[in-house]
């Protein structure tokens, strides 16, 4: 017994460290001495569709229209396809607005809510460009992102690149939004560490890639994570999914907790299925595609089971080594600031209780999304997260 509480233990301790801290740190190491080849800047500029689907996005809706419009492309190159997925709110009214005035709009009102990627899969079917820009209606374009994004795309193996998230506005005191921004920039660093040394991203980034429409593929029905299911099946055919740091969008900071928790239990349905779908990577494209997709996505996935066996063994080991003792003391401590990081999110202050408390807000929202997984799911149907949170 003794022994079988020592593995379990081990295994999710040395799980946990290697997802978020051993991996990152030996990728960002061997990508720094790689050096990267410029991207070419084009003569001929290829067409492009950027598409989305948008629910009640009145909010956001005209400033995003304007952005894409405002991009630095050809303006004869440039469509757009939006799917409104039964908005009750003004977003159908902004939408038919905008396209009575701008012939390179398209619009698409759904009668019945249908969940993103069924739009997605209707609108990039009927679409004749030669490039597609998959975002959501809450970023905003840099007026280079096109220019930038369609340059790294210049082999036939070069199938798709994304851009780089960045939150704008001054961090508010209150809520998590420090704590978010900190996790989303080391994310970026490790994602453009994977791009530069083997040419991959675990994931594209959903709030903006770039993808040849011929390699598009079909989004399976009642599917989340429909960016991670691109960049896993582009790399399944060897196609090479790239990182764009130069290639940038804005998006307003997530403040609430409880909005931040509901999009991170949506994020982990989607990556148990797509797990279910690419679990054979790992053994069949294991170098570099099968480490990459293990020791960076799917140890971090089931990152609360480690958590809840590394409480249970360390609890069960005291009696045997004092090494064990005062790792047990240690982990109680440090759950017991992550739930007092929890209770203080939505005020100011406290921010050295907030990173914990992030940590396990974000693996129980993962254990929440693992459990409606198993119960099966019936609707893809979202809410987006209420924009503008300051």
């Amino acid at each position: 017994m003794n022994l079988f509480l020592q593995v379990i233990f081990w295994l999710s301790l040395g799980s946990i460290l290697s997802s978020y801290l051993l991996y990152p740190m030996l990728v960002r190491f061997f990508a720094f001495f790689k050096k990267e080849k410029e991207a070419k800047p084009m003569q001929d500029w290829p067409s492009i569709e950027v598409v989305f689907a948008a629910y009640n996005e009145e909010s956001v809706m005209d400033t995003k229209i304007r952005s894409i419009l405002a991009c630095d492309y050809p303006s004869d190159k440039i469509s757009i396809s939006i799917g409104s997925d039964n908005s009750n709110d003004a977003t159908n009214d902004i939408l038919q607005a905008w396209q009575a005035k701008e012939n390179r709009l398209k619009v698409k009102l759904f009668k019945e809510r249908h969940g993103k990627s069924a739009i997605i899969n209707q609108l990039t079917a009927q679409s004749k460009s030669d490039l597609l820009l998959l975002t959501d209606a809450n970023i905003i374009f840099d007026k280079d992102l096109l220019k930038t994004l369609v340059s790294r795309l210049n082999t036939d193996t070069q199938a798709a690149a994304c851009g780089a998230v960045i939150h704008y506005g001054a961090l508010p005191q209150k809520g998590i939004s420090k704590q978010e921004n900190f996790y989303l920039s080391w994310e970026n660093k490790l994602k453009a560490a994977e791009s530069k040394l083997w040419s991959i991203v675990l994931g594209l980034e959903g709030g903006a890639y770039l993808i040849k429409a011929n390699k598009f593929p079909e989004i399976p029905p009642l599917f989340f994570m429909e960016d991670f299911y691109v960049s896993l099946r582009l790399l399944e055919q060897d196609q090479k999914v790239l990182w764009e740091p130069k290639a940038k969008v804005y998006e307003d900071v997530s403040v609430s907790p409880q909005e931040e928790y509901k999009r991170k239990v949506r994020i982990g349905i989607g990556n148990y299925q797509n797990l279910k779908f690419f679990k054979g990577l790992i053994l069949k494209r294991f170098w570099p595609i099968g480490l990459a997709f293990f020791a960076h996505k799917i140890l971090r996935w089931f990152t609360p089971f480690f958590l809840i066996l590394l409480l249970f063994s360390s609890t069960q080991l005291t009696m045997y080594h004092w090494f064990y003792a005062i790792f047990s003391g240690l982990y109680m401590v440090f759950i017991g600031l992550g739930l007092f990081g929890i209770l203080f999110a939505q005020r100011k202050g406290g921010a050295f209780l907030k990173y914990p408390g992030h940590f396990i807000y974000m693996n129980l929202a993962l254990l929440e999304g693992f459990m409606t997984y198993i119960k099966g799911i019936k609707s893809n149907a979202w809410e987006p997260t209420a924009r503008n949170q300051h």
